[in-house]
């Protein structure tokens, strides 16, 4: 298994992470904000299991490699290696934190590969600690979410004397987050951007003493007495805040020359306030004719200083990308010091949707072997009857789709087309009234927007949507049953509401719907940790039509009434990394109930990137079985 954590950088609210924790003491303070980003840079490793021993091959920046350093899996000798302090201790805090809490054995690995600089404000350590405890996550699928995984962390290095921040172990994310601190709390808030955003972060050259500025910081808290005292905690408490606040909310419009003036804003109340509390460490004279450095002004936006601050990084927003690569260029050319560039990804637009048609209505035989399931009318709250296909189509288009894949059964290539592509014969379209001659154009307009692809052989719903990969490309796509209907209880259509939540979350996104035990062996069933309660789940597991007991004992959600749990609605934003794991059980004929299931490959992707959930606002009416097909007809105008 191979396994990759970045680095991270601290774009605003430096310092204000460990400063937030004296509101144990002193309520008076102000909360801590961070805006974090995970590097392009980071760690590469392969891991595997071991039966008893946590064994650690690494390279760093340079090349060179060092190991392996083997430990027995025993909490005494992986406390003892931690506590010594040194690179090694960093996977033992780690491993000691895991063994404590967790049955499991031991991992192998290989850091074959590191690009990020050590000591640069980039928390290499904390990337350490976070693959040692995403390794032993992923190995045994001990269900840790993001968080969990970023806080075994934590706890890891905090084991070794290092003296880490709150927020370095944030790199676990990945991509960009606010961080609130308050007192020993945190919350985590995604951040999707509109557009590429273009950094440089600058490597000094220079030396700063972290632990000296953070000793001289900390001596102003958790009470003020003198009016040094006072500045420093107004910067940290609310002047950072404010500042934090209004950056995310110009990452989120994709303002990168407002970021760029925060970021000189920031740098400016950094230095009146907080240079007197550590002048040795903080006048930064170098970090000061990098940031001043008139012959890269034309083409950056902005800059600050990095992480703790001093002589150690700089960071620049760039105007775009080719002002990125000219400042890099200057830099390197004028002042010999190296660079990294780092890119801000937009979160990726969803514009495509797949929806499966091609199984046979079993359930609903005689009637499905004269007409394809996917056709039975339904009418809409407007009064027309409709093919339920048409309805689902519309429900995509409605949420922002621009382009649907309908997948359904080689022989029912014309069926479909004839009804999305064809229009009526000439003598039926003159019988029809205006305002349905004015729709069958609108059909076909939506006819434009579908394509068909085969699945030649019915080999479960994971295959029919494997069927799509081409046609999916590189990008994230929205997911529909073709035996589902969709109503909202809001003005957003219930496929809008995933979508959202996916540009929200910037990772695949199940939608959710509250059902009662009695019913979960019908559905899918997902548990978790809730992000928003009642609203926004990171999932730790799904689980396909669960019996009562397994679901009582694994699936129930914190929060939920007790015979309550999470069912998928039938509604996804999948990621497109989805293919390769249906494709490793395509290949190797690994099947469920003698087909090629979704469900466990959603969970594999969860394991490697994450996954959330969220409760639509809104019902899901199922047309797959005759009583409910009934009960469909009935209720779907009314919604």
């Amino acid at each position: 298994m191979k396994l990759f954590v970045p680095g991270r950088i601290c774009l605003f609210g430096e310092h204000s992470d460990w400063a937030a924790r004296y509101r144990l003491l002193n309520a008076e303070l102000e909360k801590g904000y961070t805006l974090i980003t995970s590097t392009n840079q980071g760690v590469y490793a392969e891991v595997k299991p071991h039966p008893n021993r946590l064994i650690l091959k690494t390279t760093l920046s340079d090349g060179t490699r060092h190991g392996p350093y083997s430990l027995p899996m025993e909490r005494s000798a992986l406390l003892a290696e931690a506590e010594k302090g040194g690179f090694f201790s960093y996977a033992a805090g780690v491993a000691y934190q895991i063994l404590t809490n967790y049955r499991v054995q031991g991992v192998e690995i290989d850091n074959y590969l590191t690009d990020l600089p050590v000591k640069k404000g980039l928390s290499s350590s904390a990337a350490i600690s976070v693959l040692v405890a995403r390794a032993f996550n992923r190995t045994y699928d001990l269900k840790m979410t993001t968080r969990g995984e970023m806080e075994y962390a934590y706890q890891g290095e905090t084991t070794t004397p290092s003296r880490c921040g709150r927020m370095d172990q944030g790199c676990a994310y990945q991509r960009p987050v606010l961080m609130t601190f308050d007192g020993d709390r945190i919350d985590v808030q995604d951040l999707n951007v509109p557009k590429d955003l273009y950094l440089v972060i600058v490597d000094l050259g220079a030396g700063k003493d972290t632990r000296l500025i953070l000793n001289q910081l900390s001596h102003c808290y958790p009470f003020a007495e003198s009016e040094l005292e006072k500045d420093v905690q107004h910067y940290l408490g609310p002047l950072s805040a404010q500042i934090t606040q209004e950056a995310h909310q110009a990452l989120r419009d994709g303002d990168a020359e407002t970021v760029g003036k925060l970021m000189t804003r920031a740098q400016t109340e950094f230095d009146k306030h907080l240079i007197p509390a550590c002048p040795s460490q903080l006048t930064a004279p170098v970090l000061h004719k990098v940031l001043n450095y008139e012959p890269i002004q034309p083409y950056i936006w902005g800059g600050k200083g990095v992480g703790s601050q001093g002589d150690g990084s700089a960071q620049f927003i760039a105007k775009d990308k080719e002002s990125q690569g000219r400042v890099i260029e200057i830099i390197e050319q004028d002042l010999q010091m190296s660079c990294l560039k780092l890119v801000i990804e937009a979160g990726r637009h969803v514009r495509k949707a797949v929806i499966p048609a091609a199984g046979f209505g079993t359930r609903l035989f005689p009637a499905s072997k004269a007409m394809k399931k996917e056709l039975f009318p339904v009418i809409d709250k407007s009064g027309r009857a409709k093919p339920a296909i048409m309805a689902i189509v519309e429900e995509a288009i409605n949420a922002g789709i621009e382009e649907v894949c309908l997948i359904i059964q080689s022989g029912d290539t014309e069926l479909f087309e004839s009804f999305f592509k064809t229009p009526p014969r000439i003598e039926h379209y003159n019988k029809l009234s205006k305002e349905n001659q004015a729709y069958c154009d609108y059909l076909l307009e939506l006819g434009s927007k579908v394509t068909f692809v085969t699945q030649d052989v019915q080999e479960g719903f994971g295959h029919a949507v494997y069927c799509a990969r081409e046609w999916v490309g590189n990008e994230p796509f929205l997911l529909m049953l073709g035996d589902h209907l969709y109503g909202s209880d809001e003005e957003k259509c219930c496929a809008r509401q995933v979508v959202e939540a996916y540009e929200q979350v910037g990772h695949s996104v199940v939608g959710l719907k509250k059902t009662p035990i009695e019913l979960l062996s019908n559905f899918g069933c997902v548990t978790g940790t809730w992000k928003e309660e009642d609203s926004l789940l990171s999932v730790t597991e799904f689980y396909e039509k669960p019996d009562a007991e397994y679901a009582m004992e694994h699936l129930h959600v914190d929060g939920m009434d007790i015979d309550q749990f999470l069912t998928v609605f039938g509604i996804y934003v999948i990621q497109p990394q989805i293919f390769e794991f249906l494709e490793q059980n395509i290949t190797h004929n690994l099947r469920e109930r003698g087909e090629f299931q979704l469900t466990s490959c959603l969970d594999d992707l969860r394991k490697a990137e994450g996954f959330s959930g969220y409760v639509v606002k809104g019902r899901r009416f199922d047309i797959g079985l005759p009583e409910e097909y009934r009960q469909t007809v009935v209720d779907f105008r009314n919604t």
